[in-house]
This record gives C-alpha cells, sequence and structure tokens, in this order.
C-alpha cells in the first residue's frame, strides 16, 4: 500500500474542508426540508406495505 506524502495529505484535508464549507448551505437546507417532511412517511408507509404483501404473495404462490 503506497503511502502519502505531507503535503498530499495536507492537500486532501484542504480539499475535503472546501467541500465540507462549499456544500455546507445546501446539507443545511435538505436537513431543514427533510425535518418539514417527517411528516409525509404515513401517506408512504400504506403503498409500500401493499407492495412488499403483493411480492410475497406472488412468492408464496410460484
Amino acid at each position: 500500500m503506497m503511502e502519502m506524502a505531507l503535503w498530499e495529505q495536507l492537500a486532501l484535508g484542504a480539499a475535503v474542508l472546501l467541500v465540507i464549507f462549499w456544500f455546507k448551505p445546501g446539507i443545511k437546507a435538505a436537513l431543514k426540508q427533510s425535518e418539514e417532511a417527517e411528516k409525509d412517511w404515513a401517506g408512504i408507509l400504506l403503498p409500500v406495505t401493499i407492495v412488499i404483501l403483493f411480492v410475497v404473495f406472488l412468492v408464496m404462490t410460484t
């Protein structure tokens, strides 16, 4: 396994920090939207349950 030189480690660390700061506003907005969307889970659970039960039914009848 090749080891990274010190300057490569520093460059990689700087790039990671830059990416974190660059995406921070988008991540913050996504977290806010996900908190607001928690109420919508009840609406998706019924169709998903029906699909799962239908697939189980198909497997059992084959």
